[in-house]
């Protein structure tokens, strides 16, 4: 028993200095001519150098991702949370969408249309003629169309008395389409022929929607200066 334990520990010992021989005075420009174990301890060196530096270039950018989920994180919570109130809010949202689409309905019926504009004007000089006043200028202006609705502006001056004025300000209040004054001055009475009525002076706006064609065509018009304004 005793031989055989000295022999084992006797090759042990040959083998660990045959193997340390090998690593023993090697040429690093000679690599090809090194011994087999040099070469495979170079090469498992190596390869776990590469998967090494790849884990902490792959874990690296999973880190970045994520701290870039984390940051974005709140944002989703708070994108998450409003959809959550108007998907609750749902029905209430829709009975207020139709109850807008029905005040825009109410307040388009308020505007005339192109052919009507000739009405309107008329109701508005039967509304001073009614009052007794008597009209000194009543001239439309150039139309300025906006994107959905035109105005038209119309210079006014009229003459009468002070009240029946005032009533003529308010009938053209209460008509059934949106007319506006604006600019309105009162001029005391001149002249021996004035009769002590006062004169009035304003800017009548009046307004009216766009037809279809035109609609259209302003359209093409802000995009033409959007694009301007782009380049």
């Amino acid at each position: 028993m005793a031989t055989k334990a000295a022999r084992i520990k006797f090759d042990f010992g040959y083998r660990l200095a045959a193997v340390a021989d090998q690593f023993r005075e090697l040429n690093p420009n000679q690599t090809g001519q090194w011994p087999w174990l040099p070469k495979l301890t170079v090469f498992f060196a190596l390869a776990l150098l590469v998967l090494m530096l790849g884990w902490l270039l792959i874990l690296a950018d999973g880190q970045a991702e994520l701290e870039a989920a984390r940051d974005r994180e709140p944002v989703l919570q708070r994108d998450f949370q409003a959809k959550l109130v108007q998907a609750v809010n749902l029905p209430e949202l829709r009975k207020q969408k139709i109850q807008v689409e029905d005040y825009v309905t109410r307040l388009e019926k308020q505007l005339p249309g192109k052919a009507e504009m000739d009405a309107l004007l008329s109701d508005i000089n039967q509304a001073g003629i009614g009052r007794g006043l008597q009209f000194e200028l009543f001239r439309p202006g150039q139309v300025l169309v906006r994107d959905y609705y035109a105005e038209l502006p119309i210079a006014l001056r009229v003459s009468g008395r002070y009240h029946d004025i005032g009533a003529f300000a308010a009938d053209v209040a209460k008509l059934s389409r949106i007319v506006t004054l604006h600019n309105l001055v009162v001029l005391a009475p001149t002249g021996k022929d004035a009769g002590g009525n006062l004169g009035m002076e304003a800017t009548v706006r009046t307004y009216r929607y766009l037809d279809p064609g035109e609609v259209i065509e302003q359209k093409k018009i802000s995009a033409k200066a959007a694009a301007g304004v782009r380049k």
